[in-house]
């Protein structure tokens, strides 16, 4: 089996991987950092290791994770719904990703891009809002130098903009059975972002609504009356 072509131009998505089994081979600092995202994320994580880091030990004894104790065994990444292998040693490394190849497995494989059939970007996270940098795996110290940057300039507001984005648009959806108009690139270049940095959230949902066409909606204040 030879390696498919690496994409110039990769498909971004949003995994959901809640309660999803995965399993990360290796289980030293790089492949901690991994499995920190996975757990958080809702994943079901096997780890592989002869040996592990002590918070990967203590993950395993809090049940946050399964350890197998082990070298990995040829063919067993057919069992689970995506990898990561990060043992550092390229012969096992190279057996993961020719195993998950075979079985239709997406694999991660930490600094080998040419192993990877999905590659991990840069986040900045703000409850839902996420804001990710991919160098297509050629750099991710790049990634992590831009996300560093942008982490100044998106705050906690962004947050509440997008929560409150998301309110409306249900009611949107509500009054016209769909959330699809043009009208949305206007409301959002408004200040709403200066009104709720200022605390006035209430102010922020009626310029939101009616940039929409939608009719006003009563302030929290009204409704706790």
């Amino acid at each position: 089996m030879r390696n498919p072509p690496v994409s110039s131009h990769p498909y971004p998505v949003n995994l959901d991987l809640s309660g999803r089994n995965v399993l990360v081979v290796g289980a030293g600092a790089v492949a901690e950092r991994k499995v920190q995202g996975l757990v958080a994320a809702g994943a079901r994580v096997t780890v592989v290791a002869p040996e592990a880091v002590p918070e990967l030990v203590e993950a395993a004894e809090n049940g946050a994770v399964r350890w197998h104790q082990r070298t990995y065994r040829r063919g067993e990444v057919a069992s689970y719904r995506l990898a990561v292998a990060a043992t550092g040693d390229p012969d096992v490394n190279g057996q993961v990703h020719w195993d998950a190849e075979a079985a239709g497995v997406w694999l991660n494989a930490a600094d080998d891009p040419d192993r990877c059939s999905f590659t991990l970007p840069a986040v900045i996270r703000r409850d839902d809002l996420q804001v990710a940098v991919s160098t297509n795996g050629r750099s991710p110290a790049v990634a992590a130098w831009l996300r560093r940057s942008l982490e100044e300039s998106i705050g906690p507001e962004h947050a509440s903009l997008l929560a409150l984005v998301a309110e409306v648009r249900e009611d949107l959806r509500v009054e016209r059975s769909t959330t699809e108009t043009s009208d949305w690139e206007a409301a959002l270049d408004g200040d709403l972002l200066d009104l709720i940095r200022s605390g006035d959230v209430d102010g922020a949902r009626l310029r939101l609504r009616r940039a929409l066409g939608l009719p006003g909606a009563p302030t929290l204040e009204e409704v706790a009356s």
